[in-house]
């Protein structure tokens, strides 16, 4: 089925449709909900204007074909015509605004418009009268305007009064232009939606949605009356007016096999037809359970949902089956006495149980002759780093280049300190890139990468840039990477064309990220991708204890922090998150670090933030590392890739305002040694029932999988996914907590239709995701 795309000619606002006057406070909500007076006033006209816009697009189009040298018409229709051509230019304009904003919304194409379904619904239905109604109650009443007045105490609003059958109700507008006071002339029948109010003149509604009745006798809507997610300048009578012409131009024809999605779900919870389910969430009868609508429990919902999972299951799947029609260098040949046999045989330690799992699941992948396209999450501290040294090994004992992204210098830095020191005496090449290097180092460097003398290349996203030329990259390492978004993973992946193998083989991909990717999350967004999990620490690593103290016992953590470095231990004193302002926080930093100074004069306190040079942060840094510094005060900056074994205590100020994996994230800086180690949380009352719950989970577990699981129940999925979805949810109608239960029948049915219907497939994804499967290709 061919979906057709919108008209370029946008609908006209539907004068029925009630007036928001909150929206209307900005220009441009005035301009886009155009007063209901007004409207109406211009009613009569409307229809032939719209014509004369047509007509006069046409006059502009044969005008702009004329010769030079015409003269103007004389013929008085003619005449018209011109001027009807100038007025098309602002209506052409106008409609070409409205369709860029709705291009903003994803609203590109017919059935982008009639998947675009309401968040909320409000009941125009019934008409109250005003002596019905009683406070809190939110209601739809009918009156004749008696007073309309703008008042100056306490401060400047305006006041309306109606009246019905004796009754009066106060209208109260806090912001208003002149045009909506016209509207509401003394004698105008005004309908009015809202909460109603206890207030000091008798019953009031505060900014309620309003529209001037024109005939009183008119019957009330008939269905509960949607409200769509909009943007400023899109006001939600167009939405609706576009929506409905959408639904009157496409068929929804069904083009899944019968029983597909019924069979997904299971035989107790019957589904409609999709077009049936359109229609009603469109347009839900009032019998229809608001309650069912709200909670998207009824079965037109269940029917949109089983749909939309069932797109993302197919998008993912094919990415996965299309990655794997590509080349790359199959690096699985063991080279007696190479790098990768010298390496293993000089580790200082054992590999875990989960690590040697985890090191034969990638080896594997890297022999195979398609990309490997693996996420290895584990949690903070379980030995990540060691399994991406083990892979460059692999791929440089093969005869090619390996390269490891960070997203922060101190990471990227971490990396290089940590990889140079076990692989450089074994002869292998380390370069470094990275953006505060100084233009002689890092042409020398980009030279050596492009030559293929440097053998692994370390660095940030510099890596990516246009001047970067590797000579044979077998594989790259992309850490914390849900930190980049998906034009930086997209830029990686065809930066790394392999030479010399044609334009359709790209080299080997290891993603790792500190931050578990909770079960549902990895059964939808991340099904793609294959998944290594490790799941143990390191034997030596003492589990730290957690503690709640509020800030007013600030002076005995400072006892605390004091206690601990006199005995040899080092301290992080985190400061604290204000996401407001960066400023702000490198402020706080600042006069934090000053107190502690002197509040403790026998210690050596640095400070790290985000505002320093590279050079500089590297300085403290290494103080730090090699033990000079005492105590370091931090911004977030230190959240990942900091590691002093020697370090054992950390306070974080104002931890209600971190969420939950940041929190954890930070924590892993300390308990890398043998020594028993304790972070403090340090918190401002009161606290919101969201800071309790974070703060409790942090308290109770160290498990991240656990805290994962909890952040996506408090956060939703934003948090892990990163820019994976760049603002184009995949997911826009599913929730993962509440619909964890149809993801399974969701796999089984995309799997059934891959094998068997690859012409529903196309038809499928095409409906719902048109271009958005290129985010699954980073």
């Amino acid at each position: 089925m061919t979906e057709r795309r919108m008209p370029a000619t946008a609908p006209d606002d539907a004068s029925a449709d009630l007036v928001d006057l909150a929206d209307a406070a900005s220009p441009q909500a005035e301009v886009a909900e155009r007063p209901a007076a007004k409207s109406a006033r211009r009613g009569a006209t409307r229809d032939a204007r719209g014509a004369r816009a047509d007509a006069s697009a046409d006059a502009v189009e044969v005008t702009s074909k004329s010769p030079k040298g015409a003269k103007p018409a004389k013929d008085g229709k003619e005449a018209k015509g011109a001027k009807d051509a100038k007025g098309a230019k602002p209506a052409a304009k106008k409609a070409a605004g409205s369709a860029d904003k709705l291009a903003k919304l994803g609203l590109k194409r017919d059935i982008d418009l009639i998947l675009h379904l309401p968040m909320r619904y409000e009941d125009e239905t019934t008409l109250r009268k005003i002596g019905e109604v009683l406070p809190s109650e939110l209601a739809q009443v009918e009156g004749v305007v008696t007073s309309s007045d703008v008042a100056y105490r306490p401060r400047r609003q305006w006041v309306v009064r109606i009246a019905d059958d004796g009754h009066e109700l106060v209208l109260r507008f806090l912001n208003f232009y002149g045009s909506q006071q016209k509207q509401l002339a003394i004698g105008t029948r005004v309908r009015v939606r809202g909460e109603v109010r206890g207030g000091f003149f008798g019953l009031e509604m505060v900014h309620p949605a309003y529209r001037v009745v024109q005939d009183a006798a008119a019957p009330l809507p008939a269905s509960l009356t949607p409200v769509y997610p909009s943007a400023a300048g899109l006001s939600q009578a167009y939405l609706r007016k576009a929506i409905h012409n959408a639904m009157d131009r496409t068929p929804l024809p069904e083009l899944l096999p019968p029983g597909l999605l019924q069979d997904a779900i299971g035989p107790d919870h019957p589904l409609p037809a999709l077009a049936d389910a359109v229609r009603l969430l469109h347009a839900p009868p009032p019998n229809v359970s608001e309650t069912a609508l709200m909670e998207r429990s009824h079965p037109a919902w269940l029917r949109i949902k089983c749909e939309e999972l069932l797109a993302q299951q197919l998008s993912l799947k094919r990415a996965q089956a299309a990655r794997r029609r590509l080349r790359a260098p199959a690096l699985g040949e063991h080279v007696p006495g190479g790098l990768l046999e010298r390496f293993e045989a000089a580790l200082p330690f054992r590999l875990t149980g989960a690590q040697q799992r985890v090191w034969a699941e990638i080896r594997a992948d890297l022999a195979e002759a398609h990309p490997m396209q693996r996420l290895l999450q584990g949690d903070v501290g379980s030995g990540k780093t060691i399994i991406a040294a083990l892979a460059a090994a692999q791929a440089i004992d093969a005869g090619f280049q390996a390269a490891i992204m960070a997203p922060t210098e101190i990471l990227a830095e971490q990396h290089l300190r940590k990889l140079s020191a076990w692989l450089t005496p074994l002869g292998v090449e380390v370069a470094w890139l990275a953006g505060s290097m100084k233009a002689k180092e890092k042409r020398e460097a980009l030279a050596r990468v492009a030559s293929g003398e440097a053998q692994l290349v370390i660095g940030t996203h510099a890596i990516i840039q246009d001047t970067v030329t590797f000579a044979r990259l077998g594989m790259a390492v992309v850490d914390e990477q849900h930190r980049f978004g998906v034009a930086q993973r997209l830029a990686l992946r065809s930066k790394m064309q392999t030479a010399g193998m044609g334009p359709n083989a790209m080299p080997h991909q290891l993603m790792m990220s500190a931050t578990p990717i909770p079960r549902t999350l990895a059964m939808t967004y991340y099904a793609d991708l294959d998944v290594s999990v490790i799941d143990e620490l390191p034997p030596g690593r003492s589990p730290v204890v957690t503690k709640l103290i509020s800030d007013t016992r600030r002076p005995e953590v400072i006892d605390r922090v004091r206690a601990a470095a006199l005995a040899g231990r080092q301290v992080y004193w985190v400061c604290p998150l204000i996401e407001e302002s960066e400023a702000l926080q490198l402020q706080t930093a600042v006069d934090t670090h000053a107190q502690l100074v002197a509040a403790l004069p026998e210690l050596r306190v640095g400070l790290v933030h985000g505002r320093l040079s590279p050079a500089e942060k590297a300085a403290v840094m290494d103080d730090f590392t090699r033990g000079d510094t005492h105590l370091l005060v931090a911004t977030t900056v230190i959240e990942v890739g900091v590691d002093v074994p020697n370090a054992s205590l950390m306070v974080i100020e104002h931890a209600e305002r971190f969420g939950l994996a940041q929190l954890h994230q930070l924590r892993g800086r300390v308990g890398r040694g043998s020594a028993e180690s304790v972070c403090l949380l340090m918190y401002a009352s009161p606290l919101s029932m969201g800071a309790k719950a974070r703060l409790q989970t942090m308290r109770e577990t160290t498990d991240g999988f656990v805290i994962a699981r909890r952040d996506l129940e408090i956060r939703g999925p934003g948090e892990f996914l990163g820019a994976r979805q760049s603002g184009a949810a995949m997911l826009r109608f599913v929730d993962l907590n509440e619909d964890a239960w149809m993801i399974p029948g969701a796999q089984a049915a995309a799997e059934a239709l891959l094998k068997s219907h690859p012409g529903a497939v196309a038809a499928h994804l095409e409906r719902w995701l048109g271009a958005r499967e290129d985010y699954l290709k980073a």
